[in-house]
């Protein structure tokens, strides 16, 4: 039960970040992706400190945490293994950043934008979670073929 007191607190101050960055602005995201109004003077820099607050807190966090023998909530850590880059993680992050560069939603501003009634976002959220189902289905669809059809062709 700590673990969940403790889950929600951390998604809450996450969340207060959000609104208090900007970052659940779409507007305020979009006009920080558009390098094109530099030289108009019109560009808002501001997100680039947002970011780079991210990273430090970010660095220091995963330093702290994987410096231990184990989770504090856990028996071990689940890190990930692969180390090899395939097309998923490259065109993974490349839809995502499209996606935020078109719409200046990202999943946890969109989230946290539902929480002010944004149309905008539910619309976002619920094209997000289409989507990952959608992303789920492909990545089942050929371990369910090899599970119906037989292995050798001949054989039938």
């Amino acid at each position: 039960m700590m673990a969940a007191f403790l889950q929600f607190g951390i998604g809450l101050v996450f969340g207060l970040g959000l609104v208090a960055s900007g970052m659940s602005n779409p507007a305020k995201v979009l006009n920080f992706l558009d390098f094109g109004a530099i030289p108009a003077g019109t560009w808002d820099p501001s997100l680039a400190f947002v970011m780079a607050g991210a990273v430090v807190v970010t660095y220091v966090g995963f330093r702290a945490v994987l410096s231990r023998s184990r989770p504090i909530f856990a028996e071990r850590f689940f890190l990930p293994t692969k180390r090899e880059l395939d097309l998923r993680i490259v065109v993974g992050p490349a839809i995502f950043g499209i996606g935020w560069g078109l719409v200046g939603f990202c999943p946890g501003p969109a989230f946290t934008a539902l929480g002010f009634g944004s149309r905008a976002a539910f619309i976002f959220v619920a094209a997000m979670l289409l989507g990952m189902g959608l992303a789920r289905l492909l990545s089942i669809l050929p371990r369910l073929s090899r599970l119906v059809a037989p292995a050798d062709p001949l054989e039938t």
